[in-house]
């Protein structure tokens, strides 16, 4: 089995409330299931949800996998009950980082007072930690290779493709294309034929200028590195928090004039690969 689903797909904050009901308000947090395997991508605020349906299932060993660890991107993690209990293992991964911390310091620094009551010390269950570069290839498990590259975005932020018998999707947030329009060409290794991919759609075209170096694409931007790369299918996610449902349904009009295979993601989406 190669299961894609989406239990936060909202960026910079989470929201709520009647004009948010269809695609959903909360921050990153995607999971990647291959076989037996179970990785998790972000610490949004829908790794609650993530974490509390993976308990009830049974699942005893996670890999949680960072792009980067922005505020939207973690602010989820003091809620990841798997961490609190002494008979998981959860596997910790991040390629950001660089020299300025370990993935081990970033977290401590985030659980604790006077951010959170308690500091890492209450976590009771295996924790290890992976710290990596973006750029290189990562083995998970025999046979579940993950490639990795960097992206474009202020403090760094890594993309993930994921090879699985014979499919692959790929996970491109948080990034913002160069203002000539050109493509990326990390991104393009990463999404090169994927079955799916998920990509940065913050903002309409009309909004880029304004908010130009704060790291994130459009949705024509993604169409356009999809049919350079052969990609399939490319779903647009980290929807701005201002950006409602009605707009988001006429997104998914205009994509699909274009290219059927294009479309805003909604939280709780299940895509079989």
């Amino acid at each position: 089995m190669f299961r894609v689903h989406c239990w936060g797909v909202r960026g910079s904050l989470p929201v709520s409330g009647p004009e948010f009901q269809r695609y959903g308000g909360n921050t990153f947090c995607i999971e990647v299931q291959c076989g037996d395997h179970r990785l998790l991508f972000d610490a949004g605020s829908g790794l609650h949800p993530a974490a509390r349906a993976m308990m009830r299932e049974g699942v005893k060993t996670y890999n949680l996998f960072f792009t980067h660890c922005h505020y939207d991107h973690i602010i989820g993690l003091p809620f990841f009950y798997p961490m609190y209990m002494p008979d998981n293992r959860v596997d910790v991964w991040a390629g950001h980082l660089g020299n300025t911390m370990t993935t081990q310091e970033m977290m401590d620094a985030f659980i604790r007072p006077p951010w959170f009551p308690v500091r890492m010390e209450v976590c009771r269950s295996c924790i290890d930690f992976h710290d990596f570069t973006a750029g290189q290839t990562l083995t998970v498990a025999p046979g579940l290779v993950l490639k990795t590259a960097p992206l474009n975005h202020p403090g760094n932020s890594t993309g993930y493709r994921i090879d699985w018998e014979g499919r692959s999707f790929a996970i491109i947030s948080d990034t913002e294309h160069a203002p000539d329009g050109s493509l990326d060409e990390n991104v393009l290794r990463l999404i090169e034929g994927v079955d799916l991919f998920i990509y940065d759609c913050m903002y309409v075209d009309e909004e880029m200028e304004k908010y130009r170096g704060f790291g994130h694409s459009t949705w024509t931007h993604a169409i356009r590195l999809a049919r350079a790369a052969g990609a399939r299918k490319v779903g647009f996610v980290h929807h701005s928090p201002m950006r409602t449902d009605e707009e988001l349904d006429e997104i998914a009009r205009q994509a699909a004039r274009t290219s059927p295979g294009a479309f805003p993601v909604p939280d709780g989406a299940t895509y079989f690969l």
